[in-house]
């Protein structure tokens, strides 16, 4: 939504001032006030990752859902339903970008990264295209602010492409390819058929977003070891298990006068069952590998977790001072 206001001065020159105002979505917090939804993190997150904070489609959803147990019902009716406005949303939000004149090779790309790819070689691979060919989908998806490239932490033109917008994410991963089930009313089959889908495509990606936007805009420096520029994944090599290990979060700090270093790094979980030590316990290896020009002192390790923590999860991080444990609860609601 692009708000013009236009003067035009009553001069013999055709002068012309013009303002445009460009609201953008709610950050996840606001959103969650916006849906009324503050006393319920769990239930925030789940309409959050398929709506995002476009506070327009409130509105074409007819209010957040009343509860948990009332959450499926909700998405059936209200997104998967042909009749709602909220249905053909995702759909239309690349053909209004007036840059884009032919939208199928750009719907490929995004169903590809909806789908877990996220360099440029799986893209290329997963719509039967070279990986030069797609420079220009990719940078055209980035104009229009339908995906955003993370670079690498430690490694230059080792970026990762992710979704900006939750909804095309829905879109491109459960209502476009079940449309032909949606429009026979077969929402509630749909939705159950996809549960893993939405499990691990949609809630995972989306609580990584969460995770990394809680270092930027809520952590205290006490929680992170310092204050948070960057907030980028990462791979690093090692040696021991002959692969490269991937970093959810890497939180890198710099400032005047200064070089970059990594002041936390973290493991972002989304399963439905808590977290156990071993989470712990791998991110200690992790900070082991990280490049040494990177580090100055240990880095904190933040364990994120959509269903909390076990009992030895916590025992183990309260005996430590370089642990901190973030569940939905925290994320939403402190530092």
């Amino acid at each position: 939504l692009i708000l013009r206001l236009r003067r035009v001065p009553s001069s013999s020159r055709a002068e012309r001032a013009t303002l445009e105002l460009v609201p953008q979505p709610f950050w996840y917090r606001e959103a969650a006030s916006f849906w009324q939804l503050t006393d319920d993190p769990e239930l925030a997150f789940r309409v959050h990752a398929l709506l995002g904070g476009t506070p327009a489609y409130r509105a074409m959803a007819f209010g957040p859902p009343s509860s948990r147990e009332s959450f499926d019902r909700w998405v059936t009716q209200r997104l998967l339903n042909p009749a709602s406005a909220i249905f053909r949303e995702g759909s239309l939000l690349l053909w209004e970008e007036s840059g884009v004149t032919d939208p199928a090779p750009y719907h490929g790309v995004l169903t590809a990264i909806g789908a877990g790819a996220a360099r440029r070689s799986e893209i290329a691979g997963r719509i039967g295209r070279p990986a030069t060919a797609i420079a220009h989908l990719l940078a055209g998806l980035q104009q229009v602010g339908l995906i955003t490239r993370f670079e690498d932490a430690f490694r230059e033109r080792r970026g990762i492409y992710r979704l900006t917008d939750p909804l095309i994410r829905l879109h491109e991963l459960v209502i476009g390819p079940n449309e032909r089930l949606l429009v026979r009313g077969r929402g509630t089959q749909v939705w159950t058929a996809n549960a893993d889908t939405v499990a691990s495509k949609i809630y995972g990606p989306h609580l990584e977003d969460l995770a990394r936007e809680w270092c930027l805009s809520h952590a205290s420096s006490a929680a992170l070891g310092g204050s948070a520029h960057d907030v980028l994944p990462a791979t690093v090599a090692c040696r021991k298990h002959r692969q490269g290990h991937e970093i959810d979060i890497v939180v890198v700090e710099a400032s005047a006068g200064t070089r970059r270093r990594v002041v936390a790094i973290g493991e972002v979980t989304s399963t439905e069952r808590p977290v156990d030590v071993a989470e712990v316990t791998r991110l200690d290896h992790l900070r082991d590998l990280l490049p040494d020009s990177w580090v100055l002192a240990p880095p904190r390790l933040l364990v994120f977790s959509r269903a909390g923590f076990t009992s030895d999860a916590r025992r183990a991080a309260a005996s430590r001072q370089d642990v901190e444990l973030v569940d939905l609860e925290r994320l939403y609601r402190s530092d």
